[in-house]
């Protein structure tokens, strides 16, 4: 028998009332045919949040990545002005290890005049001079004077006891006395030799052999 069998002579509710499609979904339906948008339901939502969020982190993503391609093309394109300097592999050579060599000492905020200045005395190229002094820098400075008192309080003889970080400037250094200052002094003579020896000859070697493959591949 039909859905009307159940239904008594005076029950004027419609047919959906009691079975069939239920009111939400008639409403749907009417919503639809009268061209209004439906809303997504509570259990869609969930999942429109997840794909907003997860669209979000995807673009970040390729923020980012476009910001470090783009440093890196900088910092490719600053160290191939910076080795393109006009000179012989040995005046660029000299340049770099007075550089490194001033970077090394304990003279904060006249590092690149000291590098420059020496660079001129021994004709070596004044760019790489300047640009060798950032061995030292705001992440190196405090390891690389450690380092530098360690050893000349080992080549002199044990010294005053080590400053604190926020001690670490010229004139903190200046008021811990002779003793204090004579050691750092010396171990930043001997580790900036070092350290400039060493790139100097690293230096001339590698740009040395730059040349002859450009000349072969001129040739």
């Amino acid at each position: 028998m039909g859905a009307e069998s159940g239904r008594q002579p005076n029950d004027t509710r419609p047919l959906w009332s009691s079975g069939g499609m239920g009111q939400e979904a008639l409403n749907a339906a009417d919503r639809t045919s009268h061209g209004d948008p439906i809303q997504p339901t509570a259990s869609d939502r969930p999942r429109h949040a997840g794909a907003s969020s997860a669209t979000g982190l995807r673009g970040r993503r390729n923020r980012a990545g476009e910001y470090l391609a783009r440093v890196l093309r900088q910092l490719r394109h600053r160290l191939s002005w910076l080795w393109g300097q006009d000179g012989s592999p040995g005046h660029r050579a000299r340049g770099l290890a007075a550089g490194v060599f001033t970077g090394c000492l304990p003279f904060f905020g006249l590092q690149i005049v000291l590098g420059v200045a020496l660079a001129a005395a021994i004709r070596g190229n004044r760019i790489l001079a300047a640009a060798g002094t950032w061995i030292s820098n705001p992440l190196t400075t405090l390891p690389i004077c450690w380092v530098n008192y360690q050893l000349g309080a080992l080549l002199i003889g044990p010294g005053p006891a080590w400053p604190e970080m926020e001690g670490l400037d010229p004139e903190r250094i200046g008021a811990l006395g002779w003793a204090f200052s004579s050691r750092l002094l010396l171990g930043s003579v001997v580790i900036g030799a070092s350290a400039a020896l060493v790139t100097g000859v690293a230096c001339w070697r590698w740009l040395h052999q730059r040349e002859r493959r450009n000349d072969h591949r001129n040739a």
